[in-house]
């Protein structure tokens, strides 16, 4: 496995979506969830899957005739790696444009707002101190 693993395709990010909301599955598991959304093919799904593994993106237990897959990295911590790659392409690396960019494109109800409000306060705290 690489040191970094590679950012997940559209597809790939669909398949890890469904294992972190199912916990440790089979391709076939994988495969009825993404089929109940849209039309799919098992044998695509299983080749998504068998490449994920290569990539480090999931881990595959291979003890039983039905292989069992898990993410390697939790939803948050690949989230994290996402926006932070984001920030970099498409925003120069500001936080502040990202934050702005994000508002713009769709309406935050006022919880959202609120709870965005408070971890900018808690963060702003937290520098303080240091």
């Amino acid at each position: 496995m690489a040191s970094e693993l590679r950012r997940p395709t559209d597809a790939e990010l669909e398949i890890l979506t469904v294992l972190w909301s199912i916990g440790p599955a089979t391709v076939r598991d994988v495969y009825e969830v993404i089929r109940r959304r849209r039309r799919a093919q098992y044998s695509t799904i299983l080749k998504f899957m068998q490449i994920m593994a290569e990539k480090g993106l999931v881990r595959r237990d291979e003890s039983q005739r039905a292989h069992i897959y898990e993410p390697a990295k939790s939803r948050e911590w690949t989230q994290q790696q996402l926006a932070g790659d984001l920030l970099e392409r498409a925003f120069s690396g500001s936080a502040k444009a990202l934050m702005i960019g994000a508002l713009a494109a769709r309406k935050a109800s006022r919880e959202d707002l609120a709870e965005l409000r408070k971890l900018l306060d808690d963060f702003d705290r937290n520098e303080e101190e240091r």
